[in-house]
């Protein structure tokens, strides 16, 4: 697979009141074209920094122990040609940053001519990928009067109009609805499949980052881990306990105190236990004895496979215990 998005030893601090803040430590990766790659990590673990220093908005710190810091586009050096190599990216950040006042056609306009692109140019391409996006009834609209889903897909919509064969995207879809992120993911996998551009999108959302095709967990500046779903899942294969039951707290403080349980995590309406290595039968069969006897009722106990949000848990918590 050819890597379009490539760096190595990527560093950037900032110095605030009260000292330095280290945002991204010494960070490797490579996306290749074709490629979804999902960046997670909890607020401040670095990903908005990480996809700044990639789109050139930021510059890396010196390289230390005598690695300089690398960023390729497209196997253009980002550092040293920086206008070549932005001229390969598509970047959509978190806030949403078109002109308002303007309509949606205009703004599309606006930045395919700043990106170069000459009336004969940007009049089809700005339809076509208006409707590839689902906005091309609403040409005529201000800016202003969009959905906050809509406005999402207009900033996409300006990342794709001068063809990029790199897409970078800063939590596209934070605080639009359900649906609006369906139809946004299926917009991106359809991209990639009809275009084969490479997509490096950060997300909060752990069901979006089980439809990349590798995901990387950030903490503190540092890559924690790497790998598909499927890869990053297996790690906590056999460990993963369901419990349905009333009262959810009793279950919870039931099954913390059990020995083999290292974590127990409510997620709506039931538990999920991680459990030591080799330990779901026995807490199971421990559990369906103390529960009762503490006053709560079990309702349903199972095995279940590990999701990534459990991985997710199970790597901060990793990374926090004391050397």
């Amino acid at each position: 697979m050819q890597s379009l998005i490539s760096a190595s030893h990527l560093h950037k601090s900032f110095h605030r009141a009260g000292g330095v803040t280290q945002a991204v430590a010494d960070l490797n990766l490579s996306v290749g074209a074709g490629e979804i790659y999902g960046l997670v990590g909890p607020d401040g673990a670095g990903k908005t920094t990480t996809i700044r220093l990639l789109c050139g908005a930021l510059r890396p710190d010196p390289g230390k122990k005598g690695a300089a810091p690398e960023i390729s586009i497209t196997g253009i050096d980002l550092l040293r040609h920086t206008d070549p190599a932005r001229a390969r990216l598509g970047y959509l950040a978190q806030r949403f940053s078109m002109y308002e006042d303007l309509t949606v056609l205009e703004n599309l306009r606006f930045f395919a001519e700043v990106r170069g692109l000459k009336a004969a140019e940007w009049q089809p391409r700005c339809l076509q990928i208006l409707e590839f996006v689902g906005l091309g009834e609403y040409t005529g609209r201000r800016a202003g009067q969009l959905s906050g889903g809509m406005k999402q897909k207009l900033g996409l919509a300006a990342a794709l109009v001068h063809r990029p064969q790199v897409l970078l995207l800063d939590e596209p879809t934070t605080g639009v609805d359900p649906v609006t992120r369906q139809d946004f993911w299926q917009l991106l996998i359809r991209l990639v499949a009809e275009e084969g551009v490479a997509v490096l999108v950060s997300t909060p959302y752990m069901d979006e980052a089980a439809r990349c095709g590798r995901v990387g967990f950030m903490r503190q500046g540092q890559m924690l881990v790497e790998g598909t779903p499927e890869a990053l899942r297996h790690r906590l294969e056999g460990r993963i306990l369901e419990l349905y039951g009333q009262p959810l707290a009793l279950l919870r403080w039931v099954a913390q105190a059990d020995s083999q349980v290292e974590d127990a995590q409510m997620f709506g309406d039931r538990l999920h236990l991680r459990v030591q290595p080799g330990a779901l039968q026995p807490v199971l069969e421990r559990l369906s004895q103390a529960i009762p006897f503490a006053g709560g009722q079990l309702s349903q106990a199972r095995p279940i496979p590990p999701g990534l949000e459990d991985v997710f848990i199970a790597l901060l918590e990793e990374n926090e215990a004391p050397a």
